[in-house]
């Protein structure tokens, strides 16, 4: 393997560990506070990358503020589906589950009726061209992704850490008995978290936008992945989600070079079994008592 491709496939793993890391982060939220999955999460990419197709493809937007309303406008379709999904479901996993499947199948049949189902959108990248390391090209679309991901991950930290309504949202995730004891109210916390989750999501979406065909069905496949980060870092830890997104992130784009994809995928898992056998609570996670 020579120098560029080692400096391509460093650059390809720490895109797809930041947009991993995007989606995987903004699960971790939600499934912190809530205590149950949110199984629609993949159709808040989804939806996302069809902000970004509708404000920058059809209407001319300019397409950094194209991703930027993305936040705001999937975290109110992450607030409604915590309005009327998780919060009458709360205690029920299993309905909390059925509930959230059939939310996310909802928004794929009325995206696919409004702008087709077996059509693949192909956004125009802004950002024509690419930059040269060492042989390796690196497009500058790509280049975009692992800042941005530095600083919603930064942002969302420094809220955690320094805001109140942040560190009312941790105290939810870590013990909401105690939280509510406290005068926090867990409906609000609730509704945070799936704001924030929907908006980690939808901007995730959005980057990727002009790198993968739009469809109604793009998200599955992120979504199975962001399950399986959060599983590895540990349920409800954002650092082990960031953590775990890279690992994987270079787990696969190292095994997909050498070998291929479905491999990827094996070695991917595999790894997940090997992290639950030795710590079952996943790489920060931690055992309630």
């Amino acid at each position: 393997m020579g120098v560029d491709t080692i400096i391509q496939t460093i650059a390809n793993a720490l895109v797809l560990g930041s947009v991993y890391a995007m989606v995987a982060v903004g699960l971790a939220i939600a499934f912190g506070v809530m205590q149950m999955a949110n199984f629609s999460h993949g159709e808040l990419f989804m939806a996302g990358s069809y902000v970004v197709f509708v404000l920058y493809t059809l209407l001319g937007m300019p397409f950094l503020l194209a991703v930027i309303l993305a936040f705001p406008i999937v975290a109110m379709i992450g607030l409604a589906f915590e309005r009327l999904i998780f919060r009458p479901t709360r205690g029920n996993v299993l309905a909390g589950f059925m509930a959230s499947a059939g939310a996310g199948f909802i928004l794929q049949v009325l995206v696919g009726q409004q702008w087709g189902v077996g059509l693949m959108r192909t956004i125009q990248t802004p950002f024509p061209g690419g930059a040269e390391v060492l042989g390796a090209s690196i497009s500058y679309q790509r280049l975009l992704i692992f800042p941005a991901t530095v600083i919603m991950v930064t942002g969302l930290w420094y809220f955690l850490t320094r805001v109140k309504a942040g560190k009312a949202l941790r105290a939810c995730a870590q013990d909401p008995e105690a939280a509510v004891l406290q005068g926090i109210s867990l409906n609000k916390m609730t509704g945070l978290a799936m704001l924030l989750s929907g908006g980690f999501a939808g901007v995730g979406g959005a980057l990727m936008a002009p790198i993968i065909p739009v469809t109604p069905y793009m998200g599955h496949t992120y979504a199975v992945t962001a399950f399986v980060i959060v599983i590895v870092g540990g349920m409800a830890s954002i650092e082990g989600a960031v953590i775990a997104a890279f690992i994987l992130g270079f787990i696969h784009t190292i095994v997909a070079t050498l070998y291929d994809s479905v491999t990827a995928t094996m070695v991917g898992v595999l790894f997940m079994a090997i992290v639950l056998i030795l710590k079952p609570t996943g790489l920060m996670g931690r055992v309630k008592v």
